[in-house]
């Protein structure tokens, strides 16, 4: 498990070595993969994220734009009208702190004025080169997460030689470009990036051998949420997808997780928590 590991935010600091992390997503969108219409409008986001709070999340991903497999861009005016203001109402509502989810540096610097404390990127910082500089002088926690091409086109013909080697390696480097950038490595949050620019073998192999990744010195965030992989290997569609998705994140709790990124929070806090107690076991 993460040993002395330590994510250190506005007003919060996550010690790894004691539990694992539930990140609850909020996607204010219409067209995400699993929840797209459903927080479309702030009051009923603003509430999903009460509730997220409420089930157990100890961060609430916001995001505005879609990064499903052919997800095409959203404008940035666009993308800072269906964020910022569910941020604004959200930030003194749950208790907990509040992450956006975005490519674009605009509209993080503008979601950390609203009160977010957290960004994820899932373009590990490639997207936007404003992006690491913004982030930096925020002095906020970023996630930065591995994928292959943009979603319109990461699903098409992905390949690896050595995939956990070949993602390692890409994310250290991104590691080392945050560092010289002035991102505090007590900052940063690595994501092997689950179903970006993966075939349904390099997700099991990554989840698989998160263990590796620990080489990187960084708490380790997955997002295994109601995936296709799952989907693939159960042949089940996007509502049926509990069980495996509970399947995913207690193995990558097991293997060296540190934050698991979910949509149903109430339900995988509980298998958070007894993957967490099977694999902190100490004998008495």
């Amino acid at each position: 498990m993460p040993d002395e590991l330590v994510v250190e935010g506005d007003g919060f600091q996550w010690d790894c070595s004691k539990r694992t992390r539930i990140m609850g997503v909020l996607n204010v969108t219409p067209d995400s993969f699993y929840d797209g219409g459903r927080y479309w409008d702030p009051y009923t986001a603003v509430r999903h994220g009460q509730r997220l709070a409420e089930e157990g999340a100890d961060i609430i991903d916001v995001g505005g734009e879609s990064t499903r497999p052919g997800a095409e861009p959203v404008e940035l005016e666009e993308e800072l009208r269906r964020v910022v203001p569910v941020i604004e109402r959200l930030k003194d509502r749950t208790g907990q702190p509040v992450s956006i989810d975005t490519r674009k540096a605009e509209v993080a610097r503008r979601a950390i004025c609203a009160g977010a404390r957290m960004v994820n990127d899932v373009s590990g910082m490639t997207a936007d080169p404003e992006m690491v500089g913004t982030i930096a002088s925020a002095g906020v926690p970023v996630v930065i997460m591995h994928t292959a091409g943009n979603p319109s086109d990461m699903q098409r013909n992905p390949g690896y030689r050595d995939t956990v080697g070949e993602v390692i390696d890409w994310l250290g480097a991104r590691i080392e470009h945050a560092v010289a950038h002035g991102i505090r490595r007590s900052r940063i949050i690595i994501d092997p990036g689950i179903g970006f620019g993966k075939r349904l073998s390099d997700n099991l192999l990554l989840i698989q051998s998160l263990a590796s990744f620990q080489k990187l010195n960084c708490p380790i965030l997955v997002g295994p949420s109601r995936k296709s992989f799952i989907g693939s290997v159960l042949d089940a569609e996007k509502v049926d997808r509990l069980e495996g998705t509970a399947a995913a994140v207690a193995l990558s709790v097991a293997n060296g997780a540190s934050i698991i990124r979910v949509h149903d929070v109430m339900e995988m806090r509980r298998v958070v928590r007894m993957a967490d107690a099977i694999c902190r076991a100490r004998q008495e």
